[in-house]
């Protein structure tokens, strides 16, 4: 793929696919009997889409962070050298599935088929995207595709109540969100991963572990080890290699089926490195954290670069076509740079539409309330409609509370007939509200 030096880290520019480096790549695709089962049946066109699926993700964040140099926005929040965990996770899912990123997971939003567009304008905060100019942090629900907040772990309790709907429904899909290594610290994961552990949902947390909490390493914030998380829950789990996309979809499609089964909750535990700051603005501060040979490491680990030295070395013939290896090869690089070529023109034009939008479509200071409070006679739409087509037909799976649930509706309107219309309470006479008394603490006067 083509470098951006005054963009892309400094070890992505001088990326160049390493012997050792590709032989351990190798290694990991062949390491798990199931995993590489998994592999081995993808079709030429589910390794473009994973292929695409990272540049799209990298030229979108490559774009904000232009927006930044040139003064268009002040800062922004990069998956740069994570982009495997979320692409590989996203397509684990399938249609109907639910999916809640981080800000360092935009790229599960186009996966999904959000427009890249409609994240540039988040970012630009205007009034034709779905937070009406009032928050970056976007997402569609009518996509599958839960938008987040600013706290961290925020998505795991309310996944959780995701994961209860789908078992009390019936319905066949799945809810997958994320964390960091700090995020997973929190109370808020702590919580509503607990209940849903205790309640057996069906939900999977990435746990992507880029070894950093804002600007604090993962050994100076968390004394045991991210893989041994989800022993605490008593949860079933695995760990992929974060950089290795094919690693990663298939960890997570085999927790993605388990769960379908009836399975769940799990953490999947991705190792990656956040290949700069917190955000743009404290890059330098990055370096100086980890030092000049971790991100050496990394960077001849480059998530795209090596998949797609993969993809031409050892990959199966893109186009289905029988050739000989060097054809193949060959083959297989053109596809590829063809592939590049429409993601850059989409992304190209996904950047004008936005930079349209903020020029003529800014929000308007009613927009502020609007989508906030119910209006009267304007019926309620849920935020994520039940699925359609795609219950398993039976009741309500069994889970702690789950048949009480499901019968309490019936036994309600049971009792209600059988008391017959509800009478009108008795009103209370009018008379005069005793007056309030504010007392004063001891020994102390009270203001007036």
């Amino acid at each position: 793929m083509k470098r951006f030096p005054a963009y892309d880290p400094p070890e992505y520019v001088e990326f160049r696919p390493e012997p050792d480096v590709m032989a351990e790549y190798r290694a990991t695709l062949a390491r798990d009997r199931r995993r590489r089962t998994l592999i081995g049946r993808l079709r030429p066109t589910d390794l473009l889409g994973m292929y695409e699926g990272m540049l799209r993700f990298r030229l979108h964040d490559i774009t904000l962070k232009r927006w930044v140099r040139q003064g268009v926005i002040s800062k922004a929040w990069l998956g740069t050298g994570e982009e495997a965990v979320t692409v590989g996770t996203t397509h684990a899912l399938r249609p109907g599935d639910l999916v809640g990123p981080m800000i360092r997971n935009a790229g599960a939003c186009s996966e999904m088929g959000m427009p890249v567009a409609q994240m540039l304008k988040a970012y630009l905060g205007t009034a034709d995207q779905i937070t009406r100019g009032r928050d970056l942090h976007t997402g569609d629900p009518a996509k599958g595709v839960i938008p987040p907040n600013s706290f961290m772990a925020c998505l795991v309790p309310v996944f959780t109540g995701f994961g209860i709907a789908i078992r009390q429904r019936g319905e066949d899909r799945v809810g997958l969100t994320y964390v960091g290594d700090g995020a997973s610290r929190t109370a808020a994961f702590h919580e509503g991963f607990n209940f849903a552990s205790v309640m057996k949902v069906p939900i999977i947390i990435v746990l992507q572990h880029n070894q950093v909490a804002l600007g604090t390493a993962t050994t100076r914030h968390s004394a045991g080890r991210m893989e041994d998380l989800r022993t605490a829950y008593a949860a079933g789990g695995a760990e992929c290699d974060g950089n290795n996309v094919l690693d990663t979809w298939a960890a997570a499609r085999l927790m993605v089926d388990a769960a379908r089964r009836g399975g769940g909750p799990f953490i999947l535990t991705a190792r990656t490195f956040r290949m700069g700051g917190h955000a743009t603005h404290d890059e330098a501060e990055a370096r100086a954290l980890f030092g000049a040979d971790q991100f050496r490491h990394w960077g001849r680990r480059d998530p795209i670069g090596t998949f797609e030295a993969w993809i031409v070395a050892d990959g199966p013939a893109l186009d289905g076509r029988r050739r000989p290896a060097a054809a193949r090869r060959e083959a297989n690089a053109r596809l590829l740079e063809a592939a590049e070529a429409r993601v850059t023109a989409a992304i190209d034009a996904a950047e004008q539409e936005a930079l349209a939008s903020r020029r003529e479509r800014m929000p308007e200071p009613e927009d502020a309330v609007r989508g906030v409070y119910a209006i009267p006679g304007e019926p309620h739409v849920p935020a994520v409609p039940p699925l359609t087509g795609g219950t398993r037909g039976v009741t309500p799976r069994t889970l702690p509370g789950a048949r009480i649930a499901a019968a309490r509706p019936a036994a309600a309107r049971a009792a209600v007939a059988a008391k017959g219309p509800a009478k009108a309470p008795a009103k209370k006479p009018a008379g005069r509200r005793p007056a309030r008394r504010t007392l004063a603490p001891r020994g102390r006067r009270r203001l007036s």
